[in-house]
């Protein structure tokens, strides 16, 4: 289905019609598990959207503050690598915001920004339609994890993928080499993804940008109990649960989880789920990557890194490969 959204001519929405897993079903799984489990993909509600838009403001979340900066630093540099009048493509792109960083300095032919939330990606894509109306942007709504596809309209041009934040950090590693791959199928021979990849560093400073003094990231974890309390006729008690964030250094992952302060039985779905105390939910990973390993994944993939940016304290870096 396609439709243009309103006072943005230059914007389309393509909407795939993504196959969503099923909440209920994948909890009572999780829950059932030996390791008690959820993805994270379902985190984000209202709720739990608002809640990670929060996160990213927290101080001791250094991501997004350093990732911009290297952008306002770099745009330049980037530009005269990547070029000029390709096809720039976005999975995940959320609310459009870091890709304004570059758009001038890119000058693409056209932007496909990709989510899996056809509502929130409609209305991301008309305000950035509104803020660059020379722009053609092509929307497309559809679970990239799975499927990475281009609208038929989109103008030919060489094709360049661009992934901010760490996203690449919640696929496991054999997860990540496949994602990568599908990536350097997209855009083929001489194409170009610009990838944003945590690194590795002190343990104290992942585990505090985790664990939040303000207590955002915590009740980012919890409400997703809320969501099941609240659409899965869910028994738990929030208070007898604690949010619980470890840098994991022999996985190179942040790990999130929920912990039972007790001994406990809860409803979920007309199931009864037992807690022994001290038992944890597994709601998130997060990889981080020393540069010559994200080297060697991205080599495996089918990339050839071209260039790589970081800032002055090493907490992040910015790849640009080729196919």
């Amino acid at each position: 289905m396609n439709a243009i959204c309103p006072k943005a001519t230059k914007v389309s929405f393509h909407d795939y019609q993504p196959e969503l897993d099923n909440f209920r079903q994948t909890v009572l799984n999780g829950l059932a598990h030996e390791h008690k489990q959820i993805p994270p993909k379902f985190f984000y509600d209202e709720r739990g959207s608002q809640l990670f838009e929060a996160i990213l403001e927290q101080p001791e979340y250094y991501v997004p503050h350093v990732e911009k900066q290297l952008y306002r630093d770099y745009a330049a540099d980037m530009a005269a690598l990547i070029g000029k009048d390709t096809v720039l493509i976005e999975p995940g792109s959320g609310s459009c915001e870091k890709v304004q960083l570059l758009l001038d300095a890119l000058r693409p032919a056209a932007y496909v920004p990709m989510d899996i939330s056809g509502d929130f990606l409609r209305q991301s894509a008309a305000t950035l339609g509104a803020a660059f109306p020379w722009l053609h942007v092509h929307a497309a709504c559809l679970d990239f994890t799975r499927e990475l596809h281009l609208p038929q309209n989109v103008p030919a041009g060489r094709r360049v993928v661009f992934i901010p934040g760490s996203s690449l950090g919640n696929f496991d590693l054999p997860e990540a080499q496949h994602f990568l791959f599908n990536i350097a199928q997209l855009v083929g021979k001489g194409g170009g993804l610009l990838i944003g990849v945590d690194r590795k560093k002190d343990k104290a400073v992942l585990e505090t940008a985790y664990n939040d003094a303000a207590g955002v990231t915590a009740a980012f974890n919890l409400n997703l109990l809320v969501r099941i309390n609240n659409e899965l006729e869910g028994t738990f008690d929030l208070e007898q649960f604690a949010h619980y964030a470890c840098y994991n250094a022999t996985m190179g992952r942040i790990e999130m989880h929920l912990t039972s302060l007790q001994d406990q039985s809860v409803q979920v779905a007309g199931r009864t789920f037992h807690f022994a105390q001290g038992e944890r939910i597994h709601t998130e990973n997060s990889y981080k990557y020393h540069p010559e390993e994200f080297i060697t994944l991205a080599t495996a993939a089918g990339f050839k890194c071209e260039q790589h940016w970081t800032d002055a304290a090493n907490l992040f870096g910015i790849y640009y490969c080729t196919v």
